[in-house]
């Protein structure tokens, strides 16, 4: 158990003895922005120690900074935990060298991101890349004699990096900003095509001074590794020996922009001889992971060309070969990850299981799936010696790291405080999963929470929280954006339902929203919301308002038009109000073209059978429209056209604009307004308890 008198992370936060307890209250937005965040569990290569990340923000500067603590295992509560990176620094991506001496990690203390490295047991840190371009993120070779370097370069560039800084400095002195195209992608999730690629260097680490140059290893493929906008350097694997790479890209030409191929391509560490190993796939394969021995390959696969949201099989190839086999067919659940036993008898895995988030490990002998780790959200975790570290967090938590023994069958250990114990005032909303028969007479799962100051015989105004994605969960997770908490903390209660096209059911249930955007799963959201009616008597159903985002706002904005009599107000957040423009104007085409069953001039009635431009004239709920002008997912005008429709049909309305934010608020102050702007819209029109 946490010994809080021995931590000194909780020691500010203790209530001393005789003291008053504060007023309990609930869980506000300032507290959601502003709480720290612990991350990036990471063990030393005998189990024995562990570094993690704390985040913390400055009210002020509106900014994040990151530090990284140690924690001996060994010694327990007698040796607390202890910053080991500068203060002053803002640091992220810790690693032990494999012997275990020395601990790496990128900070941008110089002015660029760079790769330095500390003695583990503490000391000065050692600038080890003086590059000028950043580095995005490394990883080990497994001797740690060499380190993969991810870059962002121009491709005619090559691995001159100097020639990529000048292009840079080029380009910002130019007198004239017209940038000529000449294929997709123009821009992606919030940034636009300036040319470069990411791509992967390997550099020597044998102590003898700054790295300034490195060996181009991905030159022979013309595609991103990591992939943007959101991969890192899981899609790239070291050999045991050190001698080839494995890594997963796809190809940054004509067709990407509709294309879900991603390869898995072997190349020499010295960037010769790349050969695609999966060019029979032509779905997404991802996640190269060595056998200890070398002559086996694991990755996820795929099966289905286009479709982004398609089930992750396990695979296994045997490299002399090039056979491969699926090590788990029976298991109908989509692995994010692989990361193998020190006795290369298990991989494990997190994976999305009915509004849970578990840690499995699968048999590589016969495919058999236990569970590590249930309940809750597992968001990282790493594996060492006979310890297991794992951040999990759920609805009342927030993400607090433990450690385990590597089976899950010893007590989880705490590491780091809850929301609760850094948050002893607050009182949280409780939830409740349940089920219903909802579309085809299948189950359907939801969650109600109550809210914080619930009395028996009272009832609540209600927050019904719509997720995107579409596949995607509201399940029993944290979150820092839609957090139900949030909503419980001002007096609502909340209902979430994963209808069908929700992840964790099974793929069969992901797969039915494809062309059934306003359907099915409108069918879960109605007979849901009248479920959760029938169980739950605290919710008053005269006095509720639907909030989405994403697929959720798309769902809003159809709401309005198709099924608008329980509601009080409606909350659309980056959703898409004109799905045939959506087709044209987004800039994943996969995408909308999977879901709307081709592309719009080929089949626009796909576009048209649920677009929610098509119903404004039966729109009678006031409703809040949030966009950001930097979402290129879903680009600004959708938000604008909707608020446009509004404001003409005499619908009462407000726009909610953020010039600097993607499909996403991240920035702490802007996150405070966000959720400010929607509690006053939900207080004005279902009131407050």
């Amino acid at each position: 158990m946490l010994r809080h008198a021995l931590l000194p992370l909780l020691l500010a936060l203790a209530v001393p003895a005789g003291a008053a307890q504060p007023a309990p209250r609930g869980f506000t937005v300032q507290d959601l922005a502003y709480m720290d965040r612990y991350s990036s569990p990471t063990l030393s290569p005998d189990g024995r120690v562990l570094v993690f990340a704390k985040r913390s923000v400055n009210k002020d500067s509106n900014k994040a900074t990151t530090t990284l603590w140690m924690r001996n295992l060994v010694s327990r509560d007698m040796t607390p935990p202890r910053q080991v990176s500068p203060d002053g620094w803002s640091v992220n991506s810790p690693a032990f060298s494999p012997d275990g001496r020395t601990l790496y990690f990128l900070s941008a203390k110089s002015g660029s991101m760079q790769l330095y490295a500390m003695p583990a047991q503490g000391g000065e840190p050692r600038r080890l890349t003086d590059f000028p371009i950043d580095v995005d993120a490394y990883k080990l070779s497994p001797d740690g004699k060499q380190v993969a370097l991810a870059l962002a370069v121009f491709p005619e560039c090559k691995a001159d990096l100097a020639c990529t800084k000048h292009k840079l400095d080029e380009a910002a002195a130019r007198k004239n900003t017209g940038v000529v195209f000449d294929r997709l992608f123009i821009r992606h999730w919030d940034a636009w095509n300036d040319g470069r690629l990411n791509r992967v260097f390997a550099a020597p680490l044998d102590g003898t001074g700054m790295l300034t140059s490195a060996t181009l290893l991905s030159g022979a493929i013309h595609g991103d590794i990591p992939s943007k906008p959101f991969g890192d350097l899981s899609d790239f694997a070291w050999s045991p020996d050190g001698k080839t790479v494995a890594m997963s890209v796809r190809l940054a030409n004509r067709e990407e922009p509709w294309s879900t191929n991603f390869d898995i391509w072997l190349v020499n560490a010295d960037g010769s001889g790349a050969r695609n190993l999966t060019a029979a796939n032509k779905a997404w394969d991802a996640g190269p992971v060595f056998s200890r021995d070398g002559k086996t390959l694991y990755y996820r696969a795929m099966r289905r060309p286009g479709f982004e949201a398609d089930r992750f099989a396990l695979m296994a190839m045997d490299l002399a070969s090039g056979k491969t086999r699926e090590i788990a067919p029976r298991w109908d659940a989509s692995a994010d990850g692989i990361t193998l036993s020190a006795d290369g008898k298990w991989i494990y895995t997190t994976a999305q299981h009915l509004g849970q988030h578990p840690l499995f490990r699968v048999s590589l002998g016969n495919g058999k799936v236990e569970t590590v780790v249930k309940d809750g959200s597992v968001s990282a975790f790493d594996l060492a010696g006979p310890t297991l570290a794992l951040a999990r967090n759920s609805m009342t938590t927030g993400d607090v790291l433990y450690t385990t023994s590597i089976d899950g069958k010893a007590p989880l250990r705490a590491i780091t405080p809850t929301a609760s114990q850094m948050l002893p005032d607050v009182a949280w909303g409780q939830y409740e999963q349940f089920r219903f028969t909802g579309w085809n007479d299948e189950t359907v799962y939801g969650y109600v929470v109550k809210p914080w100051n619930y009395q028996p015989g009272r009832k609540y105004p209600v927050a019904f929280l719509i997720h995107g994605g579409p596949q995607g969960s509201f399940g029993n997770g944290w979150s820092y954006r839609w957090n139900p908490q949030t909503y419980a903390g001002q007096g609502y209660a909340v209902v979430m339902i994963d209808f069908h096209g929700s992840t964790g059911y099974g793929q069969a249930f992901t797969d039915a929203i494809s062309g059934h955007w306003g359907d099915r799963p409108l069918e879960d959201l109605q007979k849901g919301w009248a479920a959760a009616l029938r169980q739950y008597p605290f919710l008053d159903g005269d006095n509720a308002c639907a909030l989405g985002a994403s697929y959720g706002g798309f769902m809003a904005f159809w709401i309005a038009g198709n099924w608008n009599q329980p509601w009080k107000c409606i909350v659309a957040h980056d959703g898409v109000f004109d799905n045939f423009m959506m087709g044209y104007a987004t800039e994943e085409l996969w995408f909308s073209e999977w879901e709307n069953g081709g592309t719009p001039y080929d089949n626009p009635e796909g576009y048209q059978r649920f677009n929610p431009a098509n119903h404004v004239k039966d729109w009678r709920v006031p409703i809040l429209i949030i966009h950001g002008q930097q979402d290129f997912r879903i680009p600004v005008e959708q938000g604008i056209a909707a608020f446009t429709a509004a404001q003409r049909r005499g619908i009462e309305s407000k726009f909610l604009y953020f010039p600097d934010e993607n499909h996403w608020v991240l920035k702490p102050q802007n996150s405070v307004q966000w959720h400010e702007t929607v509690n006053a819209w939900l207080r004005e029109h279902i009131g407050s308890q």
